[in-house]
């Protein structure tokens, strides 16, 4: 598929002609090196298919969406987008007890977005550098903007479930309940939080 970057036509200052850009591009230039360098990717970001060399444990799996104007407004920070799109498949990763290896992520853009990608892949490639997830491929796409990540890794014999839990166990968070519905309030303009803000609003991603 083709990505359509929009320019002026030469000598008519008011009408635009598409100009095609490739999926290939995007993947060097946003994408290539995105993630940890990892010895089980055979065969990575830029081909039809991931090939993966899997250990003798459980494949496990799981993926999220986020669209513009339902999960986060149109004037956020790309590079927490990407943060979060990974983040919130890590934290299903760490409720099942699985470990987290390899990622496939589809994005669809109404065009294409030099600064918007660069932050998204810098918030995204940066938590799968530090988490030890590699971007093995993906998809792209024109439309309204939307973001989907796949995550899959390795578990054991055994995992964690849901209807797993037993009265007497211990149930652990992270940071204080309630901050992300805060800080979405800031964001909204309903809630000054003065010097918490920057704090509260980190919280969503």
């Amino acid at each position: 598929m083709c990505w359509t970057r929009w320019r002026t036509r030469p000598g008519k200052r008011k009408r635009r002609r598409p100009e095609p850009v490739s999926e290939f591009s995007l993947i060097e230039r946003y994408f290539r090196q995105c993630g940890a360098a990892r010895a089980d990717v055979l065969l990575g970001v830029g081909d039809d298919t991931a090939v993966l060399d899997l250990a003798d444990g459980k494949l496990a799996a799981c993926v999220d969406t986020l669209v513009e104007g339902v999960h986060f407004p149109a004037d956020t920070d790309p590079a927490d987008i990407g943060y979060k799109l990974l983040a919130v498949n890590l934290s299903d990763f760490a409720a099942m007890g699985a470990v987290p290896r390899w990622a496939t992520l589809a994005l669809t853009m109404p065009q294409e977005n030099d600064h918007w990608l660069q932050g998204f892949a810098q918030g995204l490639c940066g938590l799968a550098a530090d988490t030890g997830v590699a971007l093995t491929g993906g998809d792209t796409t024109r439309g309204p903007l939307t973001v989907s990540l796949q995550l899959m890794g390795e578990t054991g014999e055994s995992w964690l479930t849901r209807s797993g839990a037993a009265p007497q166990q211990r149930i652990y968070v992270s940071g204080v309940l309630g901050d992300a519905a805060l800080g979405l309030q800031c964001l909204n303009g309903k809630y000054d939080a003065g010097a918490d803000h920057d704090y509260l609003v980190s919280r969503l991603a």
